[in-house]
Formats: C-alpha cells, sequence, structure tokens
C-alpha cells in the first residue's frame, strides 16, 4: 500500500511537472507572438516616420520653391512696371519729337526762302564790292548756293555756313591784306602784287615797281597813280605782309558814298 502511494505521488508530480512545462511552452510561444506584435507595430511606426519625413521634406521643399517662385515674381513684376514706365517715356518723348518736325517743317517754309535771300543778297554785294579776292569770294558763294541745294544738309548747317560767309566779309573791312594774283587791264595780263586796306582802298603793283594804281569803285575801274605813290605802296604790302612794323603811310582812299 506504501508502494501503491508512492506511484501515485509520481504520477501526480510528473503530472504537475509536464503541466508546468506545457504552460511555460504556452507562455512562451505568447511572448514570442507578443514580441512579434511589437516589432510589427515598430517597424510600422517607423515607416510611418519615414513617410512623415518624406512628406515634411516635399512640403518644406515645396515651400522654398513657392518661396523662391514669389522672390522672381515680386522682381519680375517690378522689371515690367519699370519697362511699362519706359515705354511710356518714349512714347511721350516720341510724340514730342513729331511735334518738333512738325514745327520744323513749318519754320523751314520760311527759313528757305530766306537763306536764299540771303545769298542772294550777299552775291550782290560781293559784285558791287571793291574787287579783291574775286575768284575766292564767288567760289565761296558758288558753294553757298550748292549746299542750299542739298538734302543731306541740315538747315541748321546751312544757316551756319552762310552766317560764316557774312563773318568773312565783315572781317575783310577790318583787316589789311598783301597778295599776288593775276590782273588784266588794256588787254594786258600781268601778275601783279595787290593791297587791300579794309574796303577802303585797293591797289596794285606791278612786280617791277614801275606801276602803281588805285581801284575807283564808284567808275569801277582802275586808276594808274603817280610816282609819290610808289615807295609809300611799297611799305604798304611789307607791313600787311609783317615784314614791317606797322606805320603811317600816305595812300588814296576813297571817300564813302552818301547814303541815298
Amino acid at each position: 500500500m506504501v508502494r501503491n502511494a508512492k506511484t501515485l505521488l509520481l504520477v501526480s508530480m510528473l503530472g504537475i511537472f509536464l503541466g508546468a512545462g506545457a504552460q511555460a511552452a504556452g507562455n512562451k510561444q505568447k511572448l514570442k507572438s507578443a514580441v512579434g506584435v511589437q516589432e510589427s507595430a515598430e517597424k510600422a511606426a517607423i515607416a510611418s516616420q519615414k513617410k512623415i519625413d518624406s512628406v515634411a521634406d516635399k512640403t518644406e521643399q515645396m515651400l522654398t520653391e513657392y518661396k523662391l517662385t514669389m522672390r522672381q515674381y515680386d522682381a519680375l513684376k517690378g522689371y515690367n512696371d519699370q519697362v511699362a514706365r519706359i515705354v511710356k517715356s518714349q512714347n511721350e518723348e516720341l510724340a514730342t519729337i513729331d511735334q518738333q518736325l512738325l514745327e520744323i517743317d513749318t519754320t523751314n517754309q520760311g527759313v528757305i526762302p530766306l537763306m536764299e535771300r540771303m545769298v542772294d543778297t550777299l552775291e550782290k554785294f560781293v559784285a558791287l564790292d571793291v574787287p579783291f579776292l574775286p575768284d575766292e569770294r564767288s567760289k565761296r558763294i558758288a558753294e553757298l548756293k550748292s549746299l542750299l541745294d542739298r538734302a543731306d544738309v541740315t538747315v541748321s548747317e546751312k544757316y551756319r555756313r552762310i552766317m560764316e560767309a557774312y563773318q568773312v566779309e565783315m572781317e575783310y573791312g577790318r583787316t589789311i591784306e598783301a597778295y599776288t594774283a593775276d590782273i588784266t587791264t588794256n588787254g594786258n595780263k600781268r601778275s601783279v602784287d595787290f593791297l587791300r586796306i579794309g574796303r577802303m582802298t585797293l591797289m596794285y603793283q606791278t612786280l617791277d615797281k614801275k606801276e602803281t594804281a588805285v581801284w575807283d569803285n564808284k567808275k569801277r575801274t582802275w586808276q594808274v597813280l603817280g610816282e609819290e605813290y610808289r615807295k609809300p605802296t611799297m611799305l604798304g604790302l611789307r607791313i600787311a605782309r609783317k615784314q614791317a612794323p606797322p606805320d603811317l603811310i600816305k595812300l588814296p582812299v576813297q571817300a564813302p558814298e552818301k547814303a541815298q
């Protein structure tokens, strides 16, 4: 009976151990499952965080691009506004230029005939004046006439050249000059020395000093002078050429005509 009791005890103990082992195995399986769930959750969380980070990065990138686009837009808008102001200013300037051109065209209608009359007046003046430097002065007038017919020369330049010619003629009245040129008298062409004193006196002396004459503008002819004017004329020529200092000399002077 004691033996049977021991057997029962062993069986009971074995059952306990087997039950405990089975329970431990079950707990282990549950723990393993729990760990697996935890790991899956962590992986899901990591994946979610990565997605969040990716979305955040893209959002930040889009925000940066948006800010850059807005700055570019502001700069472009400012540039366009400036261009618009420039275009407006240019249009206003073009309108002003058009108006000025219209006024110039109107002015030219009066200025061009005036300049033509000025050249004609100058030509008549030279023709009636003391006949010094005839070729040079006639050439200047011919150039002015040709200039007036040129379309490639501005009105202002034409006017400037005419006034320049008038100024040259005015200067002749305040200067003395000596030059050598040909002259034809009584059908005889000779080289002589001319002496001009303003517009009051125009004389010539032959190169051999034997003949001296003065221009009579009233009679429009040369008048041969006496021997007493030979040396004064020689001195006058030297003074005009700056070969002698200024000095008083006796020369014939034409009396100015009274105004009619």
